[in-house]
């Protein structure tokens, strides 16, 4: 592993152009449940209250469990080492840009500035009807569903449900910065979701070298990676950022 994260760090330093793609795995030693596999979301709650179409017939139904999952909880998590090495890197400018899967809004509370949020946030909520937005305040929770102060329509999580596209811009800029990368750091990612497991694809078939950081194999393992660091994302990040500072 020494060696391993030596040579990922010397990739990264010799680098002009390096991003990192995150998924729910970075955030997991924060508290967030993944939303698949062992513990995850999906197999305590049913999916079908992201589902755009169900939240439009039954808003109150799906607001309960949304607030529950996405508000309640993650305001009490924190950014956590991995998410504030990441910070770091950009900030001696050894990273350039971040693409994430997360919702969970801890990369910019960490301080990273260039977070490209592939499946939206959950810092503002926004209407489907007016496209009025929100960030989030405690007034808004004076009854479930929240409300647009325009139009009265129901207010609705600015993250991807299913059944919703990708937001243009973040989609674009992904794949900006997917062929540019000279080194990709996937972290946290199982490579099953698409179309954001498409970035780090397109990103090899470009040319740059894929640094995976994960605890097991993933679908990139055996297909993409050049090089797997296994461990924890807070273990690994550390020692990465100790071989590149000193």
């Amino acid at each position: 592993m020494k060696d391993a994260v030596s040579e990922a760090a010397l990739l990264i330093k010799k680098a002009r152009t390096c991003t990192a793609f995150t998924g729910a795995g970075i955030s997991v030693e924060s508290g967030i449940a993944p939303f698949r596999g062992e513990g995850g979301i999906w197999g305590k709650y049913d999916p079908k209250y992201l589902e755009l179409s169900y939240f439009l017939a039954h808003p109150e139904e799906s607001w309960v469990v949304i607030k529950k999952l996405f508000f309640d909880h993650f305001v009490q998590a924190e950014p956590n080492k991995a998410h504030k090495v990441l910070a770091r890197l950009e900030a001696a400018d050894l990273l350039q840009a971040i693409i994430t899967q997360n919702i969970d809004n801890l990369h910019h509370r960490a301080g990273s500035k260039q977070v490209i949020e592939f499946h939206g946030n959950s810092r503002r909520l926004v209407c489907l009807e007016c496209r009025y937005a929100t960030d989030i305040r405690d007034d808004l929770w004076q009854s479930l569903p929240p409300r647009c102060p325009q139009c009265t329509a129901v207010l609705k999580p600015d993250f991807v449900f299913f059944g919703e596209s990708i937001p243009s811009e973040a989609f674009s800029n992904s794949f900006v910065y997917a062929v540019k990368s000279d080194v990709m750091l996937v972290i946290g990612s199982t490579g099953e979701v698409y179309p954001a497991a498409s970035v780090p694809e397109h990103a090899r078939q470009s040319g740059a070298k894929i640094i995976e950081i994960n605890p097991q194999p993933s679908e990139f393992t055996g297909r993409i990676t050049d090089l797997f660091l296994q461990g924890k994302a807070t273990e690994v990040l550390s020692a990465l950022e100790k071989a590149i500072f000193t």
